[in-house]
């Protein structure tokens, strides 16, 4: 079918033209009858006219623009009270975009004590959390629920509860465009919120960079105080750390030179000041950086061969193999659980033990020592075995994943991107709330890290304990486990092995000491494997006996 034509269309059409023909005559009339009067020419009069009209629209505009500005400069009422100066420079809600807050420039500081601005709403934070989007135009934080608090010589302390329908993470997801308000970093701002309500929010803003101004080490008394592992100090200087060591384990990452040895040293240091009687095996990968607490270790390794941590990942697997043993026999047995005396393995510079030389076997070994680290790592935490990795390397092959997955306690310093991170730290760290990125840390400021740790991120910076203070806590609590290990013919074997100045003896030369007079060498091994409580005998070139690194484990595994 064809269109219909529209009706009406033709006769607005007509109409437009008749009346665009009606002006087109009553214009050339006009200026018909202003060339008769004035006696101009057609183009001289067709000029007047545009000039005039072009005059008579400057001076309606002038009038129109003119009338409010006079207005405006009249005096205005005075407000009976005034407030305080924040309140009389800005307005309580930002009237622009998030995006654009950066231009306005930083929001002056409120001091403490001063007008909160109204019963409604407190105009400092209102302002302030409006112009960054953690409220919206229409919201506000009442005055009632907020406070500001000076602390000298450390920064400001806003405590204060979101509107209705706002959450601590509001203001967690815009830290970095907060700390732009301030004039400062993102590390200057410290954000705690509370398990009783998710609107509540407690923001400290730091005068100074963290860390500018070293705080003391801690005394004995405050270590012990502290409830929990204290690992460093946090931003005001208080004592920071992890509430225990059961059933977790701790990985520490940062590039090389950040501090994460004197870390450790530190962590060492205040485990044998306040976490009581514990086994401690070393893997000291850089040769030399934790030497200083080898006469305390079960077992202490200076080695970068993953033939080592192997060995001894097989030793410390096999003693949670037992642990799980009498474990399962408490239960079946339905006796409360036995109570384990705590280990802790410390493999410093890790990702070390993870390389291979590129031959089969080297890739065989290293696979073997992957699946023995995660067994490790996952199941001794039910048996009270920790393990703490250190890392220079945090990438990705740097530490296998399935290995790096089973850490609870994730601590990073300074590193140079994102990706080594959340190697770090995890793949999901940075969805957490208020995370802090390392790659924002100073790294002229040795120690200090990121610590993730139950779902929160503290920054802080680890002791740096003098040498002769670490040697003194060593030779304290070297001399107690001495004293405490009962006189037997084990702790007899040790005295001889050191009184002699070697660290491994054969039975031929090790049972006639220890009063065994059989000639048969059978019969003889047996009778001093009894004699020293079943302390299993290794062979060497120098032929079958003991070490003394084996026998010294069994005395302190036995006080």
């Amino acid at each position: 079918m064809g269109r219909k034509p529209q009706q009406g269309k033709g006769e607005d059409a007509y109409g437009q033209l008749t009346g665009a023909i009606g002006v087109v005559a009553i214009a050339f009339g006009a200026l018909a009858a202003i060339k008769d009067k004035l006696g101009l020419s057609w183009p001289a009069t067709v000029l007047v006219t545009t000039g005039a009209l072009v005059a008579l629209g400057y001076l309606a505009w002038k009038i129109r623009t003119g009338i409010p500005r006079l207005w405006a400069h009249r005096p205005q009422p005075q407000a009976a009270a005034p407030q305080a100066a924040f309140a009389q420079e800005a307005p309580a809600v930002w009237q622009g975009t998030p995006d654009q807050a950066a231009a306005a420039g930083p929001v002056p500081p409120m001091p403490a004590g001063a007008p909160p601005g109204g019963n409604e709403g407190h105009a400092h934070l209102t302002m302030l959390l409006s112009r960054v989007g953690a409220i919206g135009r229409d919201e506000q934080v009442r005055a009632e629920h907020a406070t500001i608090e000076t602390l000298p010589g450390i920064g400001t302390v806003y405590d204060f509860q979101m509107p209705e329908g706002r959450t601590h993470e509001d203001v967690a997801k815009r830290l970095d465009r907060i700390a732009s308000m301030f004039g400062v970093t993102r590390l200057h701002l410290k954000l705690e919120t509370s398990r009783r309500s998710e609107r509540h929010v407690r923001l400290l803003v730091l005068n100074e960079p963290p860390f500018s101004t070293a705080f003391p080490t801690p005394t004995r008394q405050e270590i012990q105080s502290f409830a929990g592992v204290p690992l460093g100090h946090e931003v005001t200087g208080r004592l920071a750390g992890v509430p225990t060591f059961d059933k977790a384990s701790l990985l520490i990452a940062g590039m090389t030179q950040m501090g994460k040895t004197t870390l450790v040293n530190g962590l060492i240091t205040c485990l044998l000041i306040a976490y009581g009687d514990f086994d401690l095996y070393l893997l000291d990968g850089k040769l030399c950086g934790l030497t200083k607490f080898e006469k305390l270790a079960v077992r202490y390794e200076a080695s970068d061969d993953p033939a080592v941590l192997e060995d001894m990942l097989d030793e410390l697997n096999s003693r949670v193999d037992r642990r799980y043993t009498q474990l399962q026999d408490a239960i079946r047995n339905r006796q409360p659980a036995p109570v384990f005396k705590p280990v802790f393995f410390i493999v410093d510079e890790a990702a070390d033990f993870y390389t291979d030389n590129g031959t089969k076997e080297s890739k065989e070994q290293v696979r073997r020592v992957e699946d023995k680290s995660r067994s490790l790592v996952s199941k001794a935490l039910e048996s009270g075995i920790a393990t703490v990795m250190l890392t220079q390397r945090p990438a990705k092959d740097a530490i296998p994943v399935k290995v790096r997955d089973q850490f609870l306690y994730r601590m990073c310093l300074y590193v140079a991107s994102e990706g080594s991170a959340k190697v770090a730290l995890g793949d999901s760290y940075f969805d957490t709330v208020a995370p802090i990125h390392p790659a924002l840390l100073d790294p002229d400021v040795k120690g200090q890290a990121v610590l993730f740790a139950n779902g929160s991120s503290t920054l802080l910076r680890g002791f740096n304990f003098a040498d002769e203070f670490i040697w003194e806590v060593v030779d304290e609590v070297h001399a107690r486990r001495e004293k405490a290990i009962p006189d037997s013919p084990l702790k007899q074997a040790i005295d001889l092995m050191r009184d002699a100045g070697v660290d491994f003896m054969s039975t031929p030369d090790l049972a006639p000491a220890l009063g065994i007079t059989e000639t048969d060498p059978t019969e003889r091994g047996k009778q001093l494997s009894r004699l020293l409580g079943g302390v299993p005998a290794g062979k060497t070139a120098q032929g079958r006996g003991y070490r003394l690194a084996d026998l010294t484990a069994a005395a302190m595994a036995a006080v």
